[in-house]
């Protein structure tokens, strides 16, 4: 859809001497709502005063600024609002808010403001530009529009509003009227706002964590809030560089206040860690270490169903979901045949209660426990004569120490895996993000629990 984000024209401002009003178009003819330099129409002198005043008040426009003219274009279903400076007014300095006077005008400006029933609402003005001593010639600020902005505040609010609520952002495209890449400015500037007010005081349980970019070997990594279920901030890659550009965005008070962080065994973010935040600890959460176990167990289930259907076996054929699921969630007629599997003494089945006790490991209390109770399962998976399952116990024994953190702050990464998914969604939606600027952008805007509205 084409962008109708902005419009065109002549300007409406005092600074022109020759100032003509807008005339408005009505059933095919022109008529005229605004003053004229020396005359007024027939119909401005019955309702151009309380026009003016209604939409001043609609935008919140005071003096120094007043609507100048209101201009209906049916044919093009769009309603433009000319305002001016009063003339005689002194101005404020932008930098240091000292009075000076006025030097000139900057060149005609348009802004996108809310709809008027249904016609798109366009402001149009001409900015004072004040003479300040110390500063030199500089644009004042509107009060209707953030600096360089190409909406008003109003507008920017609502559009916000409608993004965080539509289902895409091309369905909140179209709700809007604007095109795809104007949406994304709105979205990047509500996340400028919203980082520029963020506070990140008391950060206690952070997490770290990978997730797919592009197509291939390409990551972007993320740092998370556990408390609070937000994503700190997003940088690409999953190297040590990488991790060690997201602690650089929090203050060395922020990091001293961290105690633990909930991370894969990535040996990239383990480092980084431990020398960014070295009084924190590093906790390995049991939703990897069951994925870990997990995949381990159908490597088993893989080889094992190869050797069996070379016998003519099919007792493994679509079986791999079983495996992988909670038996707590099965239908009555899966977990009747699931029972059946395990009692066939299958290579499987063992590499399944392997992962099942393994559980529980983290209903421990007190480390002493928690460390004899790995100690015989370890020496259990390794006289299992499942390799896939015993290169993973040998991956804990190498991690216990971060595995026994767990029981001192009992946090995980289930608030990131949450966040990943709701991130994989984003990228559904939009088909894939080939600009990682844009990625991080789409995902602070919907993850961030940033302050994204303008004031």
């Amino acid at each position: 859809m084409a962008d109708r984000s902005l419009g065109g024209g002549k300007a409406f401002h005092r600074f022109a001497p020759d100032f003509a009003p807008l005339p408005l178009r009505c059933a095919g003819r022109e008529i005229l709502v605004g003053k004229e330099r020396g005359c007024e129409s027939v119909l401005a002198m019955s309702m151009d005063s309380e026009l003016q005043k209604h939409y001043a008040l609609l935008l919140g426009i005071g003096s120094p600024w007043e609507v100048e003219t209101v201009a209906l274009k049916l044919a093009e279903k769009k309603v433009e609002i000319a305002l001016a400076w009063q003339w005689g007014n002194d101005a404020k300095c932008p930098e240091c808010g000292r009075a000076c006077s006025i030097h000139d005008s900057a060149p005609e400006r348009t802004w996108r403001h809310l709809d008027t029933m249904q016609f798109m609402t366009l402001i149009r003005a001409r900015t004072p530009r004040a003479n300040c001593p110390a500063h030199g010639v500089k644009t004042l600020q509107v009060p209707w529009a953030a600096p360089q902005g190409r909406f008003t505040l109003l507008f920017e609010r609502f559009a916000v509003e409608v993004l965080l609520a539509s289902g895409s952002v091309s369905q909140a495209c179209e709700l809007l009227g604007l095109n795809w890449d104007t949406a994304q400015e709105i979205m990047r500037r509500a996340v400028d706002r919203g980082l520029e007010r963020r506070q990140l005081e008391g950060l206690k349980y952070l997490g770290m964590d990978e997730k797919s970019f592009k197509r291939g070997q390409s990551y972007i990594t993320l740092l998370t809030d556990l408390e609070q279920s937000r994503v700190l901030d997003v940088v690409q890659e999953r190297t040590i560089e990488a991790a060690g550009q997201l602690w650089g965005t929090l203050s060395p008070e922020q990091k001293q206040a961290v105690e633990a962080v909930a991370v894969d065994m990535w040996e990239p973010f383990i480092k980084t860690i431990e020398e960014q935040v070295p009084e924190a600890d590093i906790v390995h959460d049991k939703f990897h270490v069951s994925k870990y176990l997990g995949e381990a167990g159908d490597k088993v289930r893989r080889t094992e169903h190869k050797e069996l259907m070379a016998q003519g076996d099919e007792t493994l054929k679509g079986s791999r979901q079983l495996w992988l699921y909670n038996p707590q969630n099965f239908s009555a007629e899966q977990a009747d045949e699931f029972s059946a599997l395990k009692d066939l003494h299958l290579k499987v089945a063992r590499a399944w209660a392997a992962k099942e006790l393994f559980s529980k490991f983290w209903n421990y209390q007190e480390e002493g426990w928690a460390r004899r109770f790995f100690k015989d399962w370890y020496g259990w998976v390794s006289r299992s004569r499942l390799k896939p399952v015993i290169e993973v116990a040998r991956m804990l024994k190498r991690h216990l120490k971060n595995l026994l953190t767990y029981l001192r702050h009992h946090i995980t990464n289930a608030v990131t895996e949450g966040l990943n998914s709701k991130i994989q969604s984003l990228k559904a939606a939009a088909r894939g993000f080939r600009n990682f600027a844009n990625y991080r952008t789409r995902i602070l805007f919907f993850c961030g629990k940033l302050n994204l509205y303008p004031q």
